[in-house]
């Protein structure tokens, strides 16, 4: 039995799970009411133990029972993060796992990167095709687009990711980055996720604040556009993701996720 987590809500508890190319993650289940599980994918940095992200966590679970996973490379998850490109598969290792153990309804909901990835495993890795998938998505502040340097702050984590130097001093900081290319051609992009998973039946709700300094209204813009049928919330003063998210908004997503989606 796996050691409790004080400060958490009662039952929850630390668990590893194995994605299906055999990386090692760390994850956390925290039961709530219901028959939902929520699968939360945080951005790039972020960790099921970090403050942030506990604290969506930890709300969210006044709603449902959440089931959140450290992607590869970050937080006590093993290998290296590919940014988006195979992160689906630790996406589909937390919804198998909540699958398993009984839930009749996995939603996903991703922040930043983890929202292009919850978008990337509802396209490549649905129920549909024998996957364990997900009944219903929600992408808070993501990219559209790969490649993107078009802010401040994208610039400088492009040269992060992109320089050994970077790549060093955010191994320090927790997360280690894959130093190989991605293939050529590149990873499905979010649009066309969106609209993979869309055409496949999944409710998706985007998300994304109109004060975002790392991905302006373009992005929700193109996502909502490509995805027919998708929901589109534009949230006023808004930042960026999780550090950003006020418990009123993460209330209403949850609302969308447990009831709205169905």
């Amino acid at each position: 039995m796996a050691a409790s987590l004080p400060g958490w809500p009662a039952g929850a508890r630390p668990m590893e799970l194995i994605s299906l190319d055999g990386v090692r993650l760390s994850a956390v289940h925290v039961p709530g009411p219901g028959d939902t599980a929520i699968v939360v994918a945080h951005g790039f940095s972020g960790a099921w133990r970090q403050e942030r992200v506990a604290r969506i966590v930890q709300r969210l679970s006044g709603q449902a029972s959440v089931v959140a996973v450290d992607q590869r490379g970050h937080g006590g998850s093993g290998a290296a993060t590919t940014i988006g490109h195979r992160e689906p598969l630790d996406v589909e290792a937390a919804s198998r796992w909540s699958r398993d153990a009984g839930y009749d309804r996995v939603v996903t909901l991703g922040f930043s990167m983890g929202g292009a990835v919850a978008l990337r495993h509802a396209a490549l890795l649905p129920r549909a095709g024998g996957h364990a998938g997900t009944d219903a998505v929600v992408s808070v502040s993501a990219p559209a687009f790969w490649y993107y340097r078009g802010t401040v702050p994208m610039r400088w984590l492009h040269r992060a990711v992109g320089t050994v130097t970077g790549r060093a001093y955010l191994a320090l900081r927790g997360t280690r980055v894959d130093p190989r290319p991605w293939p050529d051609p590149a990873p499905m992009p979010p649009t066309d996720a969106a609209a993979m998973a869309r055409a496949g039946g999944t409710p998706l709700l985007i998300v994304h604040g109109d004060a975002d300094p790392f991905f302006p209204l373009d992005h929700p813009a193109a996502l909502h556009e490509a995805a027919s049928g998708s929901h589109l919330w534009i949230e006023p003063d808004f930042g960026h993701a999780e550090g950003a998210i006020d418990p009123h908004l993460i209330d209403r997503i949850g609302r969308w996720l447990v009831l709205d989606s169905r």
